[in-house]
């Protein structure tokens, strides 16, 4: 079974942190039943990334695809979190890991950008 562990950078804030869960259970709605998803924070709050890759195990994921919950791809998504996931994999023998880039130029990203502007999408 995959698993998909969205990961943010986390913050001291509570209010901040308090909407990565209600994504992670909205990304467990769409996908369905055959797929775990769990979410977990980089750094200043938990579940950390340990904790989340292990939660994604324990639900019976033997494949888990962790997803850098940010815009661009900077040094977080791109070295941080591969580093910090595969040191964590160690832990975790004969359970499949990847990392996803993070969501960088998307046209549905810009559909939400104009959705939330009022503007609507040229249909050209």
């Amino acid at each position: 079974m995959k698993g998909i562990l969205i990961v943010d950078h986390g913050s001291r804030k509570d209010e901040a942190n308090e909407m990565l869960p209600q994504m992670a259970e909205l990304i467990q709605r769409l996908a369905g039943e055959g797929v775990v998803v769990r979410h977990a924070h980089m750094e200043l709050s938990d579940p950390d990334i340990a904790e989340g890759f292990a939660d994604c195990v324990s639900a019976g994921a033997t494949e888990v695809i962790v997803f850098p919950y940010m815009l661009s791809p900077g040094r977080h998504s791109t070295s941080d979190i591969p580093r910090m996931v595969a040191a964590v994999a160690r832990s975790f023998p004969g359970i499949a890991f990847s990392v996803t880039p993070a969501f960088g130029l998307h046209e549905r990203l810009a559909e939400v950008v104009l959705e939330r502007a009022g503007v609507g999408v040229n249909a050209n």
